[in-house]
């Protein structure tokens, strides 16, 4: 069974970090591209980050890449969101998604259940 679980969310006040984790299981984690899209309440899905399938490449929503970091560590088969520097507008639950193929404009067939981040005082 292919499963994608996040973890890491929870409360935090302005300004904190959090580190999100996306573990895999059941597929060959290393040969696909990764992405973490997040939706606030009451709002659509926002697309924050992607990682190519070798980690050689990079992309962050332009508001967030100063803040955000992606990575990936395959021989754990985990994908990771470093945030800091958070504001109350980050608050929302997090996905990640596999990409189909090693492409990263390929559709994404998988999605974890999401982790909560709360950011206030």
């Amino acid at each position: 069974e292919v499963q994608l679980v996040e973890s890491g969310g929870g409360l935090v006040q302005p300004g904190g970090s959090l580190r999100l984790s996306c573990a895999a299981s059941a597929f060959s984690f290393e040969n696909y591209a990764y992405m973490w899209v997040r939706q606030a309440p009451g709002k659509g899905l926002e697309w924050v980050a992607t990682i190519s399938w070798n980690g050689d490449r990079l992309y962050y929503a332009e508001s967030l890449k100063c803040r955000f970091t992606i990575s990936r560590d395959d021989a754990k088969k985990t994908l990771y969101l470093q945030m800091t520097s958070l504001k109350s507008e980050d608050t929302a639950t997090y996905y990640c998604a596999k990409s189909r193929a090693k492409t990263v404009t390929v559709g994404y067939d998988y999605w974890g259940q999401g982790t909560q981040v709360t950011v206030a005082p």
